[in-house]
């Protein structure tokens, strides 16, 4: 299976707008689409030095899966500068973006064809030089004579570009045209197969999808993405269509399926303008950092959402309890994500429980493998199982998972203390997913690891009485 590298310009794109972004939202969406597992971030340029070059070596330190990409401007300078702002980085790429078709190499980059091969020599070898992983952004491509095309691909993958970008920004194009269109390029510039192929559509006529998949029947490697955005294709529909059909097409992504909706969700929540989702300034709940916010006073509508975007798909009475809860909680402080995820935990699907936590022994220390040995009872039986792990909790969680014989994915794991002094409570929070569902639980108690093997066969719970499979 060929992986289709995923590039999301959320944050080029989105950075202005009736609502522009704070500086902690960028980093919130950025450490979102990480989590997700997206291959590249794409940033705006450096504009301002101060500003976007604390930006990017904030969200650096954050990024474990991403590439963060840094558009270049038009002279060596620039280059300098936006290098500077990733320098010291492995995970990291410079974009030199240059138009190629004749209207745009005029009125926007204010040269003639020659000169501007000459540019795209320079900006490209001058980022090699600096030891940058380069990429070059042919704009407009699709409206581009395609032997001057073929030529500024050619000046690039010679000076070291190792990703080649071909945009249609038009979005005019139909997908048998782009289909003749990629494969004269390819016919064109025999050294494309020297880098990464790589498209960006336009979804102008609704498109962009279609097109895509044309374009990786094609050879195209890399597909850029932004989260939201009908003009553009989103990255949603480019992962259903790769999660479904990706067997048939021989190719398949790199993005984590099962956390995409959640993190989708909180990042649509930060892009949607004041009034459209987000709440005003001290009315209601607001996520203009893409964290949980909830205070007295708002109403179930609000909370429903917020628990929503969280990821947990409810009852209508499993909504009441939780609202209820939350009302006496929301008394004495605000509620945030993690409150919220206790809340639901603890009120949302109270079930008579399958499982029973009988005993538990584990061996833990910095000589030995951590292992553990679970028993749990039920229908009046008791199950054992036994087990090794990275760690006292890793070991008990397998153990658990011998006893039932399955694994479901851990979606989220939080520990936190609720007391203090030497004798704390500990409280634990596990998040399963099953089927596309998020089921949680909650465990308190002065041992640690026993509150999270608690919280585990809580959420374990639910799952039997749901699915009834168990």
């Amino acid at each position: 299976m060929k992986k289709i590298y995923i590039s999301d310009y959320t944050l080029r794109k989105g950075t202005g707008g009736e609502t522009p972004l704070s500086f902690k939202e960028k980093i919130e969406i950025a450490r979102n689409l990480d989590k997700m597992h997206a291959d590249v971030i794409e940033l705006a340029a450096i504009e301002n030095e101060k500003t976007d070059v604390l930006l990017a070596r904030t969200i650096l330190p954050f990024l474990k899966h991403s590439v963060l990409a840094v558009p270049v401007g038009y002279d060596e300078a620039a280059v300098e500068a936006a290098y500077s702002a990733i320098s010291g980085a492995d995970n990291t790429r410079l974009q030199v973006r240059i138009p190629t078709s004749p209207v745009r190499m005029e009125y926007f980059c204010h040269r003639k064809p020659a000169a501007v091969l000459e540019l795209v020599k320079t900006l490209v070898a001058k980022a090699v030089s600096l030891g940058a992983k380069t990429e070059f952004v042919a704009e407009d491509a699709t409206r581009s004579e395609v032997p001057f095309l073929a030529s500024a691909i050619e000046t690039a993958v010679a000076a070291g570009a190792e990703v080649i970008t071909l945009c249609d920004d038009a979005g005019t194009m139909l997908p048998d045209e782009i289909g003749t269109f990629v494969a004269e390029v390819k016919a064109a510039v025999p050294a494309l197969d020297k880098a990464r192929f790589a498209m960006q559509f336009s979804n102008s006529l609704d498109m962009a999808a279609a097109n895509a998949v044309v374009a990786i029947r094609n050879g195209v490697e890399e597909i850029k993405t932004v989260v939201v955005d009908e003009n553009c294709l989103e990255t949603a529909t480019l992962v259903n269509i790769i999660t479904s059909r990706g067997v048939e097409l021989g190719v398949e992504c790199g993005i984590k399926v099962t956390e995409q909706k959640r993190l989708t969700n909180q990042i649509e929540w930060i892009l949607a303008p004041k009034g459209n989702g987000r709440a005003e300034s001290g009315v209601g709940a607001t996520y203009s950092t893409g964290v949980i916010s909830l205070k007295s006073g708002d109403d179930m509508t609000t909370v429903c959402k917020a628990v929503k975007m969280l990821g947990y798909e409810l009852s209508e009475e499993d909504s009441a309890r939780v609202f209820e809860e939350f009302c006496r909680v929301a008394e004495k402080k605000n509620v945030g994500e993690a409150e919220l995820d206790a809340i639901v935990a603890s009120a949302a699907l109270q079930v008579t429980p399958t499982f029973i936590l009988k005993s538990y022994v584990i061996n833990s220390g910095n000589v030995i493998t951590a292992t553990a040995n679970i028993q749990l009872e039920k229908n009046g039986g008791l199950l054992e199982g036994i087990s090794v792990g990275d760690g006292p909790i890793d070991a008990a969680f397998r153990a658990i998972e011998q006893i039932i014989g399955h694994h479901y994915e851990l979606d989220d794991f939080q520990i936190k203390s609720v007391t203090e002094g030497r004798e704390a409570m500990g409280s634990a929070l596990v998040k399963l997913r099953s089927n596309g569902k998020l089921y949680s639980g909650n465990g308190i108690s002065t041992d640690i690891i026993g509150a999270s093997i608690r919280a585990y066969v809580t959420a374990l719970n639910k799952i039997a009485y749901e699915e009834n499979q168990i």
